[in-house]
């Protein structure tokens, strides 16, 4: 499965935490890389970090036009989500999300949407219909998306990897941080 993130309208001097954990929890959860409608070389910056530390091939692309990452990701094949508070149930429509596309770009927004976006969406999905964390419905969507399955991924390339303990806290090293 193939599926990026798009955040739209990150406003670099208020969002840049946020806007990093939107794109540390596409990582984690399976994503396989970011879109950015602005640029914002910290967030860059801390995401590209994390993912050669930590492993996998997480990507992010800065700058980008909108629509035009929508309409070439539609001509590809892939079907878009939007994640809203305003869509369906998300327990409504998980698994048609599942079973129509491979290929899934997520839209996550930082300020007001543009109604565009709910049109040309082909799903709108809400994990609750009240307001709500960007970063909790991208991490929920995920989660239901890949059943839980992303919970258990190893990722390639690591130089660190964290060992499960009931107790303290251990971190392997994989690889020389050369």
């Amino acid at each position: 499965m193939e599926i990026v993130v798009l955040r739209l309208g990150h406003r670099p001097e208020r969002d840049k935490r946020v806007t990093t954990h939107v794109g540390l929890v596409a990582r984690a959860l399976g994503a396989n890389g970011m879109l950015l409608t602005t640029e914002d070389k910290t967030v860059e910056r801390s995401i590209t970090e994390v993912t050669k530390r930590w492993g996998g091939d997480f990507y992010i692309e800065m700058g980008v036009n909108w629509r035009d990452a929508i309409a070439r990701w539609k001509r590809g094949g892939g079907k878009v989500c939007h994640l809203t508070m305003y869509g369906q149930n998300i327990l409504d429509v998980i698994d048609e999300v599942r079973e129509t596309s491979d290929r899934i770009m997520v839209i996550v927004g930082a300020e007001k949407v543009p109604a565009d976006v709910y049109e040309l969406a082909d799903w709108n999905i809400a994990v609750g219909n009240q307001p709500h964390s960007e970063i909790a419905a991208l991490a929920l969507f995920l989660d239901y998306l890949y059943q839980g399955k992303e919970l258990k991924f190893r990722f390639r390339n690591a130089e660190l990897e964290i060992v499960p303990r009931k107790v303290g806290k251990e971190v392997r090293l994989l690889k020389s941080q050369a």
